[in-house]
């Protein structure tokens, strides 16, 4: 497990350039809402610690992970940022679904990132249960939204 030996909430600001002159777009998965919250959270927060400002941080919600990709190539055609963070969280259940939908939101993200010329983080929880997604989104993991706005935050400076 890659995780098992990292907190994802863990970095170096020093190490972390200046977001104050850079905007975000995030699009928000409701499915699974007291994971996406979290991971929404702990973005925003690393965000805002690394200089972004509230009025430099978008959000958008869509019904699922699937849509996260429509909903990422629309804030870019229509918004001018600098990066967008696609946040979602897929559990497994009894059937294939967990994997059609797991795959198509990886593949769709990084069709976005050889078209686009905006990098789109990938932030989606795919996990067995929802205590993996717990510990993953504010918990003993720390947190993957954490995570991605540092992503985010370089990436968007590797862009200018």
């Amino acid at each position: 497990m890659a995780t098992i030996n990292k907190n994802l909430s863990v970095y170096d600001k020093a190490t972390i350039p200046n977001a104050n002159k850079l905007r975000f777009g995030i699009v928000v998965s409701e499915w699974n809402s007291e994971i996406t919250e979290g991971l929404y959270s702990g973005a925003v927060e690393a965000l805002k610690d690394c200089g972004a400002t509230e009025n430099n941080i978008i959000r958008w919600n869509v019904p699922g992970s699937f849509e996260l990709t429509f909903g990422a190539k629309k804030m870019i055609e229509t918004l001018k940022l600098n990066a967008v963070i696609a946040i979602g969280s897929v559990i497994q259940g009894e059937t294939k679904h967990f994997d059609f939908v797991c795959d198509a939101t990886a593949q769709g993200i990084k069709d976005l990132n050889v078209i686009m010329n905006v990098p789109v983080i990938f932030c989606v929880l795919t996990d067995n249960n929802i205590q993996q997604s717990r510990d993953r989104s504010g918990g003993k993991h720390g947190n993957k939204g954490t995570e991605a706005a540092i992503a985010a935050i370089k990436m968007a400076v590797l862009g200018k």
